[in-house]
């Protein structure tokens, strides 16, 4: 099985390389000249695209596949008193850019909606905000010229006092999304909420890919051992959703995350590092009966972090465990 690592938005090597700059609305609202305004925060949106750019470019230096985007490319792009203002035909060259790179090497990517996009909310507000955020992810990936391999992940949501109903909630809301968004929409299990058995009923009752958090599965399940879900999980990566934009040689691997907890005593916390032991362990695990996986890091310290991995990785060579390049071993069972 062939494991690419991947890490999420920020460098800790690369150095003034953010592309996370914003502007705060209050700072914005202080700004006299509203037009001057916008064109300062599209200034700041252009800087972050460059900034992508160039980590995009430190990614494949190092032979790094998998990359999340910043979720901030645009700072107040979905907020609601700019609602009239379109940033994307001042940003036009600087999103095609990026598209172009990202396809010339054939980076996986994807964004990942913070946690008040949520399709179980009871409210009308949030939901409607949640697809207004939506919209903003899939509008980027379009102006980058991106097919449905990249991804918008996103959690179930909260249960509001009745999970089932919430289930039933997003799925409707789910289901209700144009297929522009659907064929972008993965799901993932949290670490309080919707575990992975949940997760794994939603996602097969939708035709929608699951991405497995094995660190979330870790602090809130049921008692299930998570390689035991992995071939249904895996079979949720063959939904036409899936594979939107796929050719039929090369399919789209399915993805998981690792993290290792912070401490004791905050076991949902990301710890700087991947510890090797259990990761390895699960991979192992998964690798009789599956070709290729994708496994995005989300530790603190970013590509700090996923070169470290390598390292320790590199300590089992020998051991069912082959480096082949920078940022992807070979795993055998």
């Amino acid at each position: 099985m062939i494991v690419r690592f991947g890490y999420v938005a920020m460098s800790t090597v690369v150095a003034n390389a953010s592309p996370s700059k914003t502007m705060t609305f209050k700072t914005f609202s202080n700004l006299l000249d509203r037009e001057a305004a916008v064109r300062k925060l599209e200034s700041i949106a252009a800087e972050n695209l460059h900034n992508t750019l160039r980590l995009l470019r430190h990614n494949v230096a190092h032979d790094i596949m998998v990359y999340r985007f910043s979720s901030k490319l645009i700072p107040l792009a979905t907020h609601e008193a700019l609602a009239d203002w379109d940033p994307f035909p001042a940003l036009e060259q600087s999103f095609a850019e990026v598209g172009e790179f990202v396809k010339k090497h054939g980076i996986r990517v994807s964004f990942h909606p913070d946690h008040f996009t949520v399709f179980s909310t009871p409210r009308p507000e949030v939901l409607a905000s949640s697809l207004r955020d939506m919209a903003y992810h899939v509008g980027m990936l379009e102006a980058m010229g991106l097919d449905g391999r990249a991804k918008n992940n996103i959690h179930v949501g909260g249960a509001y006092g009745d999970k089932l109903s919430a289930g039933e909630r997003f799925k409707e809301n789910a289901a209700a999304l144009p297929d522009r968004m659907k064929e972008r929409l993965t799901l993932e299990n949290d670490d309080k909420t919707f575990n992975a058995p949940e997760t794994l009923a939603i996602a097969e009752a939708l035709g929608l890919p699951m991405v497995l958090d094995i660190h979330h599965q870790w602090v809130n399940n049921e008692g299930e051992d998570p390689a035991e879900l992995w071939p249904r999980i895996k079979r949720t990566w063959t939904s036409s959703y899936a594979q939107a934009g796929s050719p039929e040689d090369d399919p789209l691997p399915p993805k998981i995350h690792a993290s290792s907890p912070k401490s004791v005593s905050d076991p949902r916390g990301h710890a700087d590092h991947v510890a090797v032991g259990p990761l390895l362990d699960f991979l192992r695990k998964i690798a009789s009966g599956t070709d290729r996986v994708d496994v995005m890091l989300e530790a603190k310290l970013k590509d700090g972090a996923l070169f470290a991995l390598m390292e320790e990785l590199a300590r089992h060579e020998g051991d069912g465990v082959e480096i082949l390049n920078g940022a992807s071993v070979r795993i055998r069972p």
